[in-house]
Parts: C-alpha cells; sequence; structure tokens
C-alpha cells in the first residue's frame, strides 16, 4: 500500500513538471517570452496566485493559460485525492501508532511473548491478562476487535514472527517467556531456535502437532512442548474415569473476575529475604495466612507433592500453596508479592 502511494505521488510530481515544461516553452515559442519570463508567467498560472499578464496576450496566449489553469486544478485534484485515501485509510496513523508501540515494548522487561494469535493465543492471552502479565503478541495481521481481550494491555506486533527481525522488535532480548503457538511446527521449531539463541534464561513453551516435533522442540531449547490434541483426549478420559477430581481440580486453578485463585506458585527469588533459607515448618503459614503447602519444587526441578515440614527452601526452588482466595491474598500480603 505505501509502494502504491509513493508511485501515485511521484506521478502527480511529474505531472506537475510536465505541465511547467510545456507552459513554460509554450509561452516562450508561442507569445516571444524570454525563458525566465514564460516559467514565471507559467508558475504564476499554474498556481493560480492572480498576479497580472508578464507581458499582454494575444488570443494564442489567453487560451493558453485557460489549459494551463484547468490542467492544473486536475492535477491538484489528483494529487489532494491520493493523499486523501492514504490518510483516511488509515495508513499514516497505523504507521505512527505502530512505531508508538514498537518504542514502548523497546523498553519491556520480563514480559510474555506470544507468538501466533489464534485459538490456542488467544485463550493464552486471556489467561495471561489476569495474572497483570504485560504481553506482546506477534501475528501476522493485527485482529480488529475481539471483544475478551482488553487489548489496552496487550501489545501487537504484526510481522512473522519466525523472523529475528520480528522477535528483535518483540524485545526477546529481555522476555521472561515465549509461547509460540503457530500452527505449523516447523514454524515453532524455528521460532524456537531463534528465541534461545537470543536470549539463553527465557522461559519457552511451544505447541506441537506429534511427539516427533515435540522431541526436536525441546532439543532446540523448549522448557515445556504442549501438544493439545493429546492434552484434549487425556482430559476426556479423565472426564470418564475421576469426573470428581477432575472437576475439584479444575475448580482450584479456576480464578473469577476479581482475578483470585485457589492456587499460588512462589519462586525462591521472590520470597522476602527474612523467609529464605527457613523450613515450611518454621513459615508457619497454615497459622499466619490459612493458606497450606501442597508442592515443591527442588532446584533440580523435581517436584515433591506433599512435602514434609522440615523442608528447606533453597535458592533456585519454589513452593506451591493451596488455600481459599482470601487466604491467598494473605499470603501475597505476608511475603509482599502485591
Amino acid at each position: 500500500m505505501i509502494k502504491h502511494f509513493r508511485n501515485e505521488l511521484i506521478l502527480a510530481g511529474l505531472l506537475f513538471l510536465s505541465l511547467l515544461l510545456a507552459g513554460t516553452f509554450s509561452y516562450h515559442f508561442s507569445q516571444d517570452y524570454p525563458w525566465m519570463d514564460a516559467l514565471y508567467m507559467t508558475v504564476i498560472t499554474v498556481t493560480t496566485v492572480g498576479f497580472g499578464e508578464v507581458h499582454p496576450l494575444d488570443d494564442t496566449g489567453k487560451l493558453l493559460t485557460v489549459l494551463l489553469i484547468l490542467t492544473s486544478i486536475i492535477i491538484y485534484a489528483y494529487t489532494i485525492t491520493v493523499i486523501t485515501e492514504y490518510v483516511v485509510g488509515g495508513n499514516i496513523i497505523q504507521k505512527l501508532v505502530k512505531k508508538r508501540m514498537e518504542k514502548k515494548i523497546k523498553k519491556f522487561e520480563n514480559h510474555v511473548i506470544i507468538a501466533g494469535y489464534g485459538r490456542t493465543g488467544r485463550q493464552a492471552v486471556n489467561k495471561l491478562k489476569n495474572y497483570c502479565k504485560k504481553v506482546v503478541v506477534i501475528d501476522m495481521e493485527k485482529p480488529e476487535h475481539d471483544r475478551q481481550i482488553d487489548f489496552d494491555n496487550v501489545y501487537f506486533i504484526e510481522g512473522d514472527a519466525t523472523k529475528d527481525e520480528t522477535l528483535i522488535k518483540a524485545c526477546v532480548q529481555k522476555a521472561d517467556s515465549l509461547l509460540t503457538t503457530l500452527p505449523a511446527d516447523a514454524d515453532n521449531l524455528f521460532v524456537v531456535l531463534s528465541a534461545r539463541q537470543m536470549n539463553k534464561k527465557i522461559k519457552i513453551v511451544s505447541r506441537a502437532s506429534n511427539e516427533t516435533t515435540a522431541n526436536k522442540m525441546k532439543l532446540a531449547g523448549a522448557n515445556r512442548v504442549i501438544m493439545p490434541e493429546v492434552i484434549g483426549g487425556e482430559f476426556m478420559a479423565s472426564l470418564v474415569v475421576t469426573p470428581d477430581l477432575v472437576e475439584f481440580i479444575n475448580a482450584l486453578s479456576m480464578e473469577d473476575v476479581g482475578h483470585k485463585t485457589n492456587l499460588e506458585e512462589i519462586h525462591f527469588s521472590d520470597i522476602p529475604v527474612e523467609y529464605q533459607g527457613k523450613s515450611i515448618a518454621a513459615l508457619d503459614l497454615r497459622r499466619k495466612t490459612g493458606c497450606t503447602v501442597i508442592g515443591y519444587k527442588t532446584p533440580d526441578n523435581r517436584y515433591i507433592v506433599n512435602p514434609p515440614a522440615d523442608t528447606k527452601l533453597e535458592k533456585g526452588s519454589a513452593i506451591i500453596v493451596l488455600g481459599q482466595p482470601e487466604q491467598i491474598e494473605k499470603l501475597n500480603q505476608l511475603f509482599k508479592l502485591t
């Protein structure tokens, strides 16, 4: 679109220049005007400034002047139409908005990047919105409207996520996490490779269609690989075998309008210094907040369900806490997480 606008603008400029040359030559040869007078007469005629004639004109000169004025009006109208269509079409405004958004994104740190705004990407954005995360979405086309998403808190980059320059625009070097949900496994694999090279510490979660591709994505640098079809099948089977257990687990992680949850994951780095290195029993969370520690992640990424009370919080570890929404709120206040 921009190239088309540029070509039409160049065409308008060439037409105007041709009109100046034609008028100058015509006044020079038909009215015996000196070259400078001929050019001056042409300019004041096509710009319709209303100055008087340089020298008296005969009928031929008057007809020439009329033709120049009419032709210049047509060229002006064409030029204004081209510019108006470009501005009204939103291209200039969209370009300015895009530049402003890219400047904001360059200042981001620890944000989440989502490559692909299909059905999976939409669900991910909707979920992250509840946790007040800064989300940068990369997609080939920005959606015009989506009632489920608050676009004031979601930043879009129109482009190909498989290209390095697009990931750089999303500030992948300083991002905390990347979710790649593109339809093609090959594209997701390429995004994983590129992102891992640019940011060694970023957490990458990728979508995959089959197990072979999933293994390749892990080798390429993905921390987690999700296969929606497998998860969907297992979930459906669980609803048949252990329906009440599934419903209970869903209820634990479900959020209401106030963005409250029954589960909280707290990493060692987020825990105040005075609580670091203490045992779960020494934290005394049950008495202080009503919450219960139901899980412990060791520094070497092993998960312990219902950990012993003497388990100590070590650097690189995390605890998973269960409680009612108001109890979780007390926990956040105790650890100054809100």
